[in-house]
């Protein structure tokens, strides 16, 4: 039996043999001390007997509980623990025991109140092991929860990487379909980008300064391959570089204006990026003055749904991302999140 339960038990038994001595003390006519010794005599005997009861017999029979065999052990044993008491230290020649007011006292108090300490006992027990049994299945339930939740994000987050990689790649295939001299080395470039930016996209989380490794390869690709109808400008504050993000946050907002912003228009327009530190908020700002929501009614799109989605998962409804016009034309996309380092 562990440590801090016998003694928990000891103080139980001292505490309440006291109290049922000062009760008795009263009606008591040998002194106190003996009426004492007596009372915390009994008290640690009931104590050790539920205790052996607990652990012995290792099996009992089908339809009988641990517990209820404890308390009828202290119950049957105390008052047989006061008469073997009394035939140890009473003198030949004294009173017998039913003739001494004194032990019968002790007696009388050991038969009522032995017991129900006992199921006292237990049902604190079995309070406890509820509590603790509780707290254990929160604590699993929130383990599973968080393995759902990571599980989630991984998989939302492995969606990005294909989405961005055929997008990429479809843009260097109408680059070299269209006989582009600028095909191999836009080629050369992409190759070269997609070696350091890959591995990036696997990590569990990003930071606005490793987006921007990201983003500014990747515009520059884009520039690279419609230089006459792309212009782009970055503005990222410096406090701001370390804040915590999603992986591919900023390379999503910055590819949905290129794919739906910049390509469906003639024009072609230009893309600012402007991230900047608020407090405890962080906010990121990709605005286009390409073709605008002329397909608002498609909803966000799948890079933007899934990274709402991601927003959402790590860090619930302190996140929040918003698409509206961009005036006099283009798109805005915001994401105010917080600011994680």
């Amino acid at each position: 039996m562990p440590v801090v339960k016998t003694a928990r038990r000891v103080a139980v038994a001292l505490a309440v043999s006291i109290a049922v001595a000062l009760l008795l003390l009263p009606l008591y006519s040998s002194p106190a001390s003996v009426l004492l010794l007596r009372a915390i005599t009994i008290g640690l005997a009931a104590a050790a007997v539920f205790s052996f009861f607990e652990v012995w017999p290792r099996r009992l029979p089908r339809g009988i509980d641990r517990w209820i065999f404890q308390v009828v052990a202290v119950g049957v044993l105390m008052p047989l623990t006061v008469f073997a008491m009394h035939r140890l230290v009473t003198p030949a020649g004294a009173r017998a025991f039913f003739q001494d007011h004194d032990w019968m006292l002790i007696w009388v108090a050991a038969v009522l109140v032995a017991p129900w300490t006992a199921v006292a006992t237990v049902v604190c027990q079995k309070d406890a092991v509820a509590r603790a049994q509780t707290l254990t299945f929160a604590l699993e339930r929130s383990e599973l929860e968080r393995r759902a939740l990571d599980a989630r994000v991984h998989l939302l987050q492995v969606q990005v990487a294909p989405h961005f990689l055929f997008n990429t790649l479809a843009n260097v295939q109408a680059l070299v379909d269209a006989g582009s001299p600028h095909a191999p080395t836009v080629l050369r470039s992409l190759t070269a980008y997609l070696r350091a930016a890959v591995p990036l996209l696997h990590e569990p989380a990003a930071t606005i300064e490793r987006e921007l490794q990201l983003v500014r390869p990747y515009l520059e690709l884009m520039q690279m391959r419609m230089p006459d109808r792309l212009q782009y400008a970055i503005t990222a504050d410096p406090s701001a570089l370390k804040v915590r993000c999603p992986p591919s946050t900023l390379l999503t907002l910055v590819e949905n204006a290129v794919r739906h912003g910049i390509d469906p228009s003639e024009e072609g327009g230009r893309i600012d990026v402007d991230i900047a530190r608020r407090g405890e908020r962080c906010l990121v700002r990709v605005a286009d003055t390409g073709a605008g929501l002329r397909h608002a009614a498609n909803g966000l799109g799948s890079g933007l749904t899934t990274l709402r989605e991601r927003l959402q998962l790590i860090f619930g409804d302190a996140a929040h991302l918003r698409l509206a016009p961009n005036d006099p034309h283009g798109a805005l996309v915001e994401i105010e999140m917080p600011a994680h380092t």
